[in-house]
This record gives C-alpha cells, sequence and structure tokens, in this order.
C-alpha cells in the first residue's frame, strides 16, 4: 500500500469513497468539483490542511482529511480529523489505520500540538490508534 497527498486528478476516486462516508447529506458533485475539492487541495497545499489517499495496486482504496487550526487554548495548532473513508471491502484490514498513523506523523513534523477526531461511531478504532476520549461535539447547522 501506498500513502500519498491527494492531488487534482483524484477527485473522481475521492468523490466514490466519499460515497460511503457521508450519513446525514449528499455531496453536490458540481460543488464538490468546482469549490470544495480545489479548496481542501489549496489547502493541503498551503500547509494548512493534511489529505492523503491510500493505493493498492494502483487503485485508490482510502483518503483521509484533517484541517490544521491554530488555537489560543492549546498553544499552538490542532490537526482535527474530519474525514477518514476505505473501500468496504478493504476495512478491517489496516487501511485506516495506515492512512491515522501517515496523519500522526505529519502533524509531528509539522509541531502540532494534538491530532483530534469528533466521532461517535468510530471511537474504538481511534482509541486503538492511541486517541482519547476529551470532549462531546455540539452542532449547529445552517441548512
Amino acid at each position: 500500500m501506498t500513502i500519498r497527498d491527494a492531488t487534482p486528478s483524484d477527485a473522481d476516486d475521492i468523490y466514490r469513497l466519499l460515497g460511503w462516508f457521508v450519513t446525514s447529506c449528499r455531496p453536490d458533485r458540481a460543488v464538490f468539483d468546482d469549490v470544495t475539492f480545489p479548496r481542501i487541495v489549496e489547502a493541503a497545499a498551503e500547509g494548512r490542511a493534511e489529505f492523503l489517499v491510500a493505493e493498492q495496486d494502483s487503485r485508490m482504496v482510502g483518503y483521509v482529511l484533517a484541517l490544521r487550526m491554530p488555537t489560543l487554548f492549546a498553544g499552538g495548532t490542532i490537526l482535527e480529523l474530519l474525514e477518514l473513508a476505505v473501500d468496504a471491502p478493504l476495512r478491517g484490514r489496516g487501511t485506516g489505520s495506515a492512512l491515522i498513523r501517515a496523519v500522526q506523523a505529519r502533524a509531528l513534523e509539522a509541531k502540532d500540538v494534538e491530532v483530534t477526531v469528533p466521532t461517535r461511531r468510530a471511537a474504538d478504532f481511534y482509541r486503538g490508534l492511541g486517541f482519547h476520549e476529551t470532549a462531546a461535539y455540539l452542532k449547529w447547522s445552517t441548512s
């Protein structure tokens, strides 16, 4: 398996993987192509995000997206994991763990203070990678 930075040419594969990840809404493909995907690729190129993909046998099998945010409370930047998607047939075989370990390594290189992840349904997975629960997230939706 190879883990590398996402590139603009990965849009179709990432959109395909995004399909299983989203449970609360369905992303609009035109907005994905014209707005969100290019912005995230740009943020990663500028060091404001980590956007990595996993490939196996020349096929994309997973991706991870984490945003880097400056904070006052933590005394530096935190890296917040927002999306982790792995092809259904490959789940439980180490792809997600490899992507998270790559993000953790990038956080160490960038001297981020911590890596956080808002999740309920995958809490045990992240605990197995050394994460511990510290807060509950509340959400206010604009739509």
